[in-house]
């Protein structure tokens, strides 16, 4: 476990914070300097190979020089115990493949200002005679304030060494990869070229221009494919812009920009209006490619260097030569190898007869070293006259931690003075390596630790989504080395769901109903919505099952929710009425003035005023809510002579 620990006494680890094939990420506080850094540590099978370390360090020392406000700068690389790191600029944001998830579609004005970035770092870095080889959006970084910068130069430069096959090697990459990387040839600066425009159409569209089953058919599709036009899946994109895309993803190296200063000059004048409907740049047709393209399959590797064979004409170079030379000695030396051997026959025979009386050692008796300690072990046996030979250390349950076990030759046995007698020693009890019990029973784990002789097995009982009975924590945890006879497991089993008691649910509103079915994982389905006079509007009137029911996370209850009370619809009454004329003289206009009330007027306002000069009759209409009342007055030159109030009628 990483986290907690301080290499090289200067940098603490405090969180895992990203990934991949080849290393981790770690954000990591310079204890010295007060900043936080991100600390790449390579993953042990690449730690292992010893050629990839070499250069790694090499490389990564080498992108130190790198100087760019779009290039993540390396601080520091080390090693410790095995544990081979690199120290780089913190960078506090998302990786360019996460912000293009998050904010597709991206404008084509930000996508040319990302790939101004980028090329201005790529230059940079071409101009120091570095090739980043495996330009890809999870290599890029941009922070909170837009800005880009691209990581892992060291490490891209290191991999391209490694004996790793070819079909691996790309395998997060294939995607951006190069034709000239997919035929397993060398990564040029074009090739980085190449897959900045990869970047680029992923930018414009949000997709990949090629997928595929595996690795190697997308491979060949890069060697054989011609790139999609970006403007088929955005068709606002500019001719000019697609341009680019076009020319840095040529099959041919050769009809790519020269280099990435070219390029960034073409996204600058992009959006020029001159340039946005010029003509589609199309490739010029090469001779060449209608060759035969190798075929890549899986078991394809990347060749060394080292492995190159040089065919001299005639099939003769050096070594032709070397050989005649060889063949004018091979008739010198038959003659003097059949003395020699004369010789040596003799000399043996008289080994054998003579000098063993002469010359021969003692014969002594392997002492038991068993339980002695190592040094005392080695003096012991230079003491009586032996040679001590190799050490290996073996696991024990009886002998002590760095104790002898036994010799071989075996004590006891009688050897001649000098023999070579090699020792066992204990590396103390044998251990074992916890597995991953979770999702097991517990009574057959549990049988079989007690099996191999743990000192106890015992469990705590948990309720959870798993099945009763099954292990769903450890401790020990696993991959942890232990000694059975020592060593006490514990296991958290579970007791099956917690049951849950449902709630009276009445007078829930929808917004507690949503709340206590998040909470308990019950699924809530409003079955009826009806009227009630008791229950407001939107809350429940009733449930199904009862409350107090004892249910599991997933069942299912039923609720009818209210929707208030019913609203009956006024009635309408008509009154006829007779406004008789009684003026003095006859002729005389008379004033009238008709007050209404009910659910649309007032008695505040007349409903009618006009003048009458002889005898009128009135429909009068009202619209009554149920149980309120109606009525109306009539005026006539400022005297009463109609009141009256109409009840809602009950029946039709």
């Amino acid at each position: 476990m990483l986290i907690g620990k301080r290499l090289s006494g200067r940098y603490k680890i405090l969180d895992m914070i990203g990934g991949g094939g080849m290393a981790n990420v770690y954000l990591a506080r310079d204890v010295i300097l007060e900043r936080d850094v991100a600390v790449k540590i390579l993953r042990l099978d690449f730690a292992s190979e010893e050629e990839f370390i070499r250069r790694f360090q090499r490389e990564a020392q080498s992108a130190t020089s790198l100087a760019h406000p779009n290039i993540v700068n390396i601080y520091d690389v080390g090693e410790e115990n095995d544990i081979y790191y690199i120290v780089m600029e913190y960078v506090d944001g998302l990786t360019l493949k996460q912000y293009i998830q998050k904010h597709h579609p991206i404008s084509v004005e930000k996508v040319l200002d990302i790939m101004l970035q980028l090329t201005s770092a790529v230059a940079h870095a071409h101009q120091n005679h570095i090739v980043h080889r495996d330009i890809k959006p999870q290599n890029i970084l941009i922070d909170r304030n837009g800005n880009v910068k691209i990581t892992d130069f060291g490490i891209a430069m290191a991999l391209s060494a490694t004996t790793i096959t070819q079909t691996n090697s790309v395998l997060g990459s294939v995607h951006y990869l190069s034709p000239e990387q997919a035929r397993g040839g060398m990564a040029t600066k074009k090739s980085d070229i190449y897959s900045l425009g990869i970047v680029m159409f992923e930018l414009l569209t949000g997709r990949l221009p090629f997928s595929g089953e595996s690795a190697v058919s997308i491979a060949l599709k890069h060697l054989q494919s011609n790139i999609p036009s970006p403007r088929r899946w955005n068709e606002s994109i500019p001719q000019s812009v697609e341009n680019i895309v076009i020319r840095a993803t040529a099959k041919d190296p050769f009809q790519r920009y020269e280099s990435a200063e070219e390029m960034a000059e073409d996204l600058r004048t992009a959006l020029e209006p001159e340039r946005l409907n010029e003509p589609k740049f199309i490739i010029p047709e090469d001779e060449e490619a209608t060759k035969a393209i190798p075929i890549i399959s899986s078991e394809t590797t990347t060749p060394s260097l080292d492995e190159t064979i040089v065919h001299h004409k005639n099939g003769e170079g050096k070594l032709g030569k070397q050989e005649k030379a060889k063949k004018k000695k091979r008739k010198k030396w038959p003659w003097f190898l059949f003395f020699f051997l004369i010789v040596l026959s003799l000399l043996g025979v008289l080994a054998l007869t003579v000098l063993p009386d002469w010359l021969g050692p003692d014969e002594i008796e392997v002492p038991d070293l068993t339980g002695e300690e190592l040094d005392n072990a080695i003096s012991t046996l230079i003491s009586l006259g032996f040679e001590v030979g190799d050490t290996t250390e073996t696991p024990s349950n009886e002998i002590e931690k760095g104790k002898v076990i036994k010799t071989a030759p075996n004590a006891g046995k009688v050897v001649k003075e000098g023999t070579v007698v090699d020792l066992f020693i204990s590396s103390g009890k044998e251990t074992i390596r916890l597995v991953d019990f979770t999702g097991r029973s517990y009574e057959q784990v549990e049988t079989f630790l007690k099996s191999q002789g743990f000192r106890s097995v015992t469990k705590k009982e948990v309720h959870h989504h798993q099945p009763e009975g099954t292990i769903v924590g450890q401790s020990p945890e696993p991959n942890t080395e232990v000694v059975p006879e020592e060593t006490d497991i514990e296991f958290t089993v579970s007791i099956g769901p917690e049951k849950i008691v449902l709630k009276d649910l009445t007078n829930f509103n929808l917004q507690n109903l949503n709340a206590y079915a998040e909470a308990t994982g019950l699924v809530i389905n409003i079955v009826e919505e009806k009227y009630d006079d008791e229950v407001p509007i939107g809350f429940v009137i009733s449930q199904s099952p009862e409350p107090g029911t004892e249910l599991d996370k997933g069942d299912e209850v039923k609720v009818v929710v209210s929707k208030g009370k019913e609203e009956i619809p006024p009635k309408q009454v008509f009154r006829e009425i007779t406004i008789p004329y009684d003026a003095e003289p006859l002729g005389t206009p008379q004033e009238i003035q008709i007050f209404i009330e009910d659910i649309n007027h007032s008695m505040t306002e007349p409903y009618e005023t006009f003048y009458i000069t002889e005898t009128v009759k009135k429909r009068l209409e009202f619209f009554i809510a149920p149980g309120e009342k109606a009525g109306f007055k009539v005026i006539k030159d400022r005297n009463v002579i109609m009141d009256e109030v109409i009840p809602y009628p009950e029946e039709e």
